[in-house]
C-alpha cells in the first residue's frame, strides 16, 4: 500500500534547525544559501519571517523549500526563496515531492495574503557560444567555475595575461589577508559602503553582515586587500557542501589601477581550492557585459538562472530581470525610467546619509 506524502508549512523558528541543515548538507543541489544561517540572519537583522515547506516520509525529511516573507510598510508582501541572493528553491527527493511543496507554498502565499511567491533556482550549463547567442539581450546567468585539486593547478590553468594581473597587484604593493574573526566584517563594510554609494545603490546594514558572520561562523570567509594599512578591496565567501560562493566583492575605485580585484579573487579562489572545494559560484551576471567577461577569464561558465514568479495561481518563469516585470505595470516601468536619476542623486549624498538611509530601503529590496 502506497503512503501519500503531505507537504506542510511551518515557521522556520519552530522547525529543528539541525534536521534541516543535515538534509541540506546531503542534497546534491543545495547551495551555501540554503543553510539555516541565511534564514536566521534575515530574521535577526531585518525582522523578516522565515518559513519552511517540508515533506517527511516515515519520520525522515525528504524535501524542503525555504521561504522568507518580506512585508514592506506599504503594499502587499512577498514570499521569496531566497531574498538578497540568486538562489534558494526546492530541494526534494523526487519530482512529485517538489510539486507538492510548490503547491503548499502557493497555499501559504494565499493564506498570508502576500502578492507574489518567487522561487529562484539554478539550471543547466550554457557551455557553447551558440547557446548563449540564442538567448535574449540582458539575460542573467549564474557563473560557475569547477576547481582542480589544488591552487597550483588552478594558477597553471590561467592564461598568461591573468597570471600577470595577479602578480601586478602584488608588485604594486598590495597584500591580501584572509580573516575569520568577527571584527573583519567592519573592514569589509568600510569598502563595501563606499562602493555601493558609487554605484548609486542602497547598502545592506552592518548588522546584516554581522549576523551573517555569527550564523555562518567558519563557513563565512572574508578577504581584505590592503595598501599599507588601508583596506582597498574586500569580499565575502560562503561555504557549503563542496561549493563556495561569493555574494559580495568590492574595491575602491581610486585604487583600481593597482588591480586589487585580481588579488582579492585569487586569494579567495586559491584558498577554497586548497580546502578541497570543487565548485566556485561567482554569482549573477548579464551575458556579455563587463562582470560576465571578468568572471569568464577565471574559468567560470554560464548556467541558467530560473526565477519563477507565482501570482494569483499563475506561474511566470524568466531568466532576466526585465522579464520578471510586467510590461503593463506602469508603476514598475515608471520606476525603471526614474532609476538613472535616483542613482545620480544617491551618489551625491554624504556617505553618512547613505549608510543610514540605505539599510532602511535595502531590507525590502529582495534582489
Amino acid at each position: 500500500m502506497s503512503i501519500e506524502l503531505q507537504a506542510r508549512a511551518s515557521r522556520f523558528s519552530a522547525f529543528p534547525a539541525d534536521e534541516y541543515d543535515q538534509y541540506v548538507a546531503r542534497h546534491p543541489h543545495a547551495t551555501p544559501y540554503h543553510r539555516s544561517a541565511w534564514l536566521n540572519a534575515t530574521t535577526s537583522a531585518y525582522g523578516h519571517t522565515g518559513w519552511l515547506i517540508t515533506v517527511h516520509n516515515s519520520g525522515h525529511l525528504c524535501g524542503v523549500l525555504p521561504l522568507v516573507e518580506v512585508k514592506p510598510p506599504i503594499g502587499a508582501g512577498s514570499l521569496v526563496s531566497l531574498p538578497f541572493c540568486d538562489l534558494g528553491g526546492v530541494l526534494a527527493d523526487s519530482p512529485k515531492i517538489r510539486e507538492q511543496m510548490i503547491a503548499e507554498a502557493r497555499a501559504l502565499a494565499k493564506t498570508n495574503r502576500v502578492k507574489t511567491l518567487e522561487i529562484r533556482e539554478g539550471g543547466a550549463a550554457l557551455e557553447t557560444e551558440q547557446a548563449t547567442d540564442a538567448l535574449p539581450e540582458h539575460t542573467k546567468v549564474r557563473m560557475l567555475c569547477k576547481l582542480p585539486e589544488n591552487s597550483e593547478a588552478l594558477f597553471k590553468s590561467y592564461k598568461p595575461k591573468l597570471r600577470s594581473q595577479i602578480r601586478k597587484a602584488e608588485k604594486n604593493g598590495l597584500r591580501a589577508e584572509l580573516r575569520t574573526e568577527a571584527d573583519a566584517v567592519d573592514l569589509f563594510y568600510d569598502v563595501f559602503t563606499q562602493n555601493m554609494r558609487r554605484l548609486g545603490s542602497p547598502v545592506h546594514s552592518l548588522r546584516w553582515f554581522k549576523d551573517l558572520k555569527a550564523a555562518y561562523g567558519e563557513h563565512l570567509l572574508i578577504s581584505v586587500v590592503f595598501q599599507g594599512n588601508k583596506p582597498v578591496g574586500a569580499g565575502i565567501v560562503l561555504l557549503g557542501g563542496r561549493q563556495a560562493c561569493i555574494p559580495w566583492a568590492s574595491t575602491l575605485e581610486e585604487f583600481n589601477r593597482l588591480a586589487p580585484n585580481m588579488l582579492l579573487y585569487w586569494t579567495l579562489l586559491s584558498h577554497v581550492c586548497d580546502l578541497g572545494y570543487t565548485l566556485f559560484d561567482f554569482g549573477r551576471s548579464t551575458l556579455g557585459e563587463g562582470t560576465y567577461r571578468f568572471k569568464k577569464q577565471w574559468g567560470a561558465q554560464p548556467y541558467e538562472l530560473i526565477w519563477s514568479e507565482h501570482l494569483n495561481g499563475v506561474q511566470k518563469t524568466a531568466s532576466t530581470d526585465s522579464a520578471m516585470t510586467d510590461s503593463n505595470d506602469t508603476g514598475a516601468s515608471g520606476l525603471s525610467r526614474l532609476r538613472p536619476l535616483i542613482e545620480k542623486i544617491w551618489r551625491r549624498l554624504p556617505l553618512a546619509i547613505t549608510n543610514w538611509l540605505g539599510p532602511k530601503l535595502r531590507r525590502y529590496i529582495t534582489l
